[in-house]
């Protein structure tokens, strides 16, 4: 039985953590070789370190799904965790697949709980992910987790539950879900909202084989016949590679889970989470998780802030003291040898200037 106390489930609980990304949009602290989840922006803590603390408090197991540059920086931050370094980086589709064939090779009968490594979470995380737990191991459902709402927000995906379905009964922890809509303009999200829609976190749920069985009919279905063919080890730890999967891991388009395996997948529950949450995607982000001062300046990271005539301004820095003078608005980082200026309002166009950087070699 899993030793969590926030589950119900027998099966033992194995927590995915996708940590491959690079989380460009909060350049310059995010570079190439220094990922967002590495970043100890909301704390002491890096937020890789918070998930898999996180992640814990659920699962009797921790596995990161990393790229092979990353790796090393992954054990320095999460020592007790297992490292399963992806064949190559082809978004979270393929790296899922990939973690869960393995996960199934080396754990009987188990529950998988994917989450992303770089998010911030508030309070409520576990006993409200233990539901959705629960929910996978007793259906045969791919689990996803709705946030609600507290505003109608551009920037995310949402998820349409099926009010009309029986989920069971009235008092199901879960719906089923009947549509997946991509991030929508002003308008729509709040209509979105209105209409009880959730936010999509990223979060999931599955035991191996429903997710198995879902990816053997989806866009991912010729790395799921490499990898159904392989002899994959028992071992985590292993990390040679059957040459055919290399072969179709090379050879797959980058693609997301949603899209991939939840948006086409018949049998869907959506389970509600009221716990804070915000992907922390870009500077301005920073804002909604982060208490401001007097002034309304949000600070992040080793920064000491002094401000004359400067309001509602993000700052940044890894270990720099930073004067603002008439200035507001604004998010101000400077990290190593790198400095930002960038209006909060444009904060999403720092992935645009990251595409020009990388074109010039400069990231």
């Amino acid at each position: 039985m899993s030793e969590s106390t926030h589950t119900e489930t027998e099966r033992p609980v194995v927590a995915v953590v996708l940590a491959g990304g690079t989380g460009s949009r909060l350049y310059p602290a995010s570079r190439a070789d220094r990922p967002k989840q590495f970043l100890p922006l909301l704390g002491e803590a890096s937020l890789l370190e918070r998930t898999v603390s996180r992640a814990r408090e659920v699962a009797d197991e921790v596995v990161v799904v990393t790229r092979e540059s990353y790796a090393e920086g992954v054990r320095e931050r999460a020592p007790d965790a297992d490292v399963l370094v992806e064949p190559a980086g082809r978004d979270t589709a393929p790296a899922l697949l990939y973690a869960t064939a393995r996960i199934d090779a080396a754990y009987d009968d188990c529950v998988v709980l994917a989450l992303p490594s770089d998010h911030f979470v508030g309070e409520g995380f576990a006993e409200a992910v233990g539901r959705g737990v629960d929910v996978a191991a007793a259906t045969d459902r791919l689990v996803t987790f709705g946030v609600e709402p507290t505003r109608p927000e551009t920037g995310y995906g949402y998820i349409e539950p099926d009010a009309d379905a029986d989920a069971d009964g009235p008092d199901a922890d879960w719906a089923p879900v009947r549509s997946f809509h991509e991030k929508p303009d002003a308008d729509t999200a709040e209509s979105y909202v209105a209409a009880g829609h959730y936010w999509n976190a990223g979060l999931f749920a599955w035991r191996p084989e429903v997710f198995l069985e879902a990816a053997a009919t989806s866009p991912i279905f010729e790395l799921y016949d490499a990898l159904r063919a392989a002899d994959l080890p028992a071992d985590l730890a292993a990390d040679a590679v059957d040459p055919d999967v290399r072969a179709a891991f090379d050879a797959a388009d980058p693609v997301s889970v949603d899209y991939a395996i939840f948006e086409v997948a018949d049998d869907v529950a959506v389970v509600p989470v009221s716990f804070r949450w915000d992907d922390v995607g870009s500077w301005d982000a920073l804002e909604r998780v982060v208490e401001p001062d007097a002034d309304g300046t949000v600070a992040a990271g080793d920064v000491t802030v002094r401000s004359l005539d400067a309001a509602d301004n993000v700052v940044a820095a890894d270990g720099a003291h930073v004067s603002l003078v008439g200035v507001s608005e604004l998010a101000v980082v400077a990290w190593d040898d790198r400095v930002l200026v960038v209006p909060k309002e444009r904060a999403q166009d720092v992935k645009r200037l990251v595409r020009d950087l990388e074109d010039r070699g400069e990231f």
